[in-house]
């Protein structure tokens, strides 16, 4: 949105260590919270590619033996229940029916990633041999850096040959001016190296060059390689005219006349490289994008703060927590993305999100660095696979934790603006972990029957398996656990389960996967889904409140 990502001088109540290297505690813990140990399960999943999407409707069939083995003995996976003493609200039984049909959609690999500023680039941190910064991007499976943010246009300067900083370039003490050169990229194709990441650029449209956004191009490609994904021209040009980067009157003809120019420029030096854009956050902009033709590929990208009413002109928009857990959000959030993929539908484009979050308002606000947002996060990225878009990113920042952006999903240890090199996570960090740890699918359709605050995905893996993920975004102080029963298409000889907790809504420092502050356990170690039935297409088990669940199932 038009405004940077907000400090806040607030320090978050408690900073989340990074897990990746506790992964065998996160094991460990769910182990412990289990029944007496019998045999493990193992569920092999596919996963390192993305299938192409089946068309919608196709349908497949799932083959029983005739005669099933004797049933294994099976370690029970044991949720966490809502804290003690809680007064608990009956929930209506839920009934989710998964059909042997195709939605069409798939979950790629690589839907999750996150978004920061442009002058991050210069960023000593963002290096292959920071073991911190390794092991959190990890966590988030073969992520999709997008760099890019208010600072493209207006602190960002790209040089490969040295120059001084232009004086027109105006920064502060946590939002520095910074230039990044051939040297910067190198160093961050070492991070994408070790962490089997990609990355997204965006080139400064604010001051007019496409020469220089041409050099940068040409220098990304030769440091990245197939790992760069695209390039956008200017952030959110939309806002320009707002924001005093052009004059009043600039708009959409301006941009397309300015955007050509650069796709050229960029087109000659960098001709595999797609463009991505117009990247904003008003619709008359999609169209107008999608139906201009560059010399490239084309990517349909724009940006979604779903709570991002700051003054409460729009009740149901601002960012309190009734609004981040009501239905209306996920909703809402569907029509919004369903008008942008219209424009990219009938053009034959992909449509991306390169920055997206709960809320853009400054400061922190009762929704920001909650476990609701890690439920939120979770549920957006499903919903926007399910609904036909490719890439989600995140926006988050490289600032200390302390005082840095309170909805980012990540932040650096120190005191403000002090950083001692530690990579921390957010809540919504662990909901990201949830989605981008599953392998690539294609999405089954859903029916279901009650259910107001539950919201089931199934994903159909390469190997056969299924994935069903359920949010449970009931509230986890309150509510009562959901009973569900699950109609599979086939006949169940394996079903495992991991899951992410939080004691509440609001609660900055207790989400967990499988009981530790981690990924989550491997999916070849997981433990069986509680009641599971050998054999049987009908399964029935509690949910707890407040959680998202990933069971997977072999036939």
């Amino acid at each position: 949105m038009p405004q940077d990502i907000p400090t806040n001088r607030e320090a978050p109540p408690g900073e989340r260590r990074n897990s990746r290297r506790k992964k065998v505690l996160a094991g460990a813990a769910a182990l412990a919270v289990a029944a007496a140990a019998a045999v493990v399960v193992p569920v092999l999943l596919d996963g390192d590619e993305a299938p192409a999407a089946g068309p919608t409707g196709a349908t497949f069939s799932v083959e029983a033996a005739p005669t099933l083995p004797p049933a294994p003995e099976f370690s029970y996976y044991q949720q966490m229940g809502p804290p003690e003493g809680s007064p608990l609200n009956p929930v209506a039984p839920l009934s989710v029916k998964i059909a042997a049909e195709t939605t069409g959609t798939f979950l790629p690999d690589g839907l999750v990633g996150l978004s920061l500023e442009a002058t991050d680039l210069a960023d000593p941190s963002l290096s292959g041999d920071n073991p911190e910064m390794v092991e959190s991007l990890s966590g988030l499976g073969r992520p999709l850096l997008r760099f890019g943010g208010n600072a493209v246009d207006r602190r960002f300067f790209w040089t490969s040959a040295g120059e001084a900083i232009p004086g027109n370039l105006k920064g502060d003490k946590a939002h520095p001016v910074r230039a990044v050169t051939p040297a910067d990229l190198q160093r961050v194709n070492t991070l994408l190296e070790a962490v089997d990441g990609e990355i997204a650029l965006t080139v400064d449209l604010g001051n007019y060059d496409p020469a220089r956004a041409a050099d940068m191009a040409k220098a990304a490609t030769a440091a990245f390689g197939e790992r760069l994904t695209g390039i956008t021209v200017g952030n959110e040009p939309n806002g320009f005219a707002k924001t005093g980067l052009r004059g009043s009157g600039y708009g959409i003809p301006d941009y397309l006349t300015e955007l050509k120019a650069y796709a050229e420029a960029i087109y000659a030096v960098a001709p595999e490289v797609p463009i991505i854009g117009p990247g904003t956050y008003e619709s008359a902009w999609w169209k107008a994008f999608a139906e201009t033709p560059l010399p490239q590929e084309r990517i349909l990208s724009f940006h979604h703060y779903p709570l991002s009413s700051c003054e409460g002109a729009d009740p149901l928009g601002k960012p309190v927590m009734p609004n981040l857990t009501n239905r209306y959000i996920h909703d809402h959030a569907n029509d919004f993305r369903g008008e942008a993929l219209k424009p990219a539908l009938a053009n034959g484009l992909q449509t991306w999100i390169p920055e997206t979050g709960v809320s853009a308002c400054p400061g922190s606000n009762e929704t920001t660095k909650t476990h609701a947002s890690a439920l939120w996060s979770a549920d957006y990225a499903l919903s926007a696979a399910q609904l036909g878009i490719s890439r989600v990113s995140f926006h988050s920042s490289l600032i200390t934790c302390t005082g840095g952006p309170p909805m980012s999903a990540i932040c650096i240890g120190g005191e403000y603006l002090q950083p001692n090199g530690r990579v921390d996570e957010r809540a919504n960090y662990y909901g990201l972990s949830m989605v981008a740890e599953m392998p690539a699918g294609d999405f089954l359709k859903v029916e279901t029957a009650s259910g107001e605050l539950t919201y089931p995905y199934a994903i159909r893996h390469a190997d056969g398996s299924i994935s069903v993920v359920v949010v449970n975004n009931h509230n986890p102080e309150t509510d009562a656990q959901s009973q569900v029963t699950l109609e599979l298409p086939g006949k169940a000889l394996t079903g495992t389960m991991s899951q992410m907790t939080g004691p509440a809504y609001g609660a900055q420092d207790g989400t967990l996967i499988d009981g530790a502050p981690a990924e989550g356990t491997p999916a070849a170690e997981r433990l069986t889904v509680p009641g599971f039935a050998y054999g049987s297409s009908t399964q029935t088990f509690p949910l707890t409140a407040g959680t998202v669940t990933v069971l997977n199932f072999t036939f």
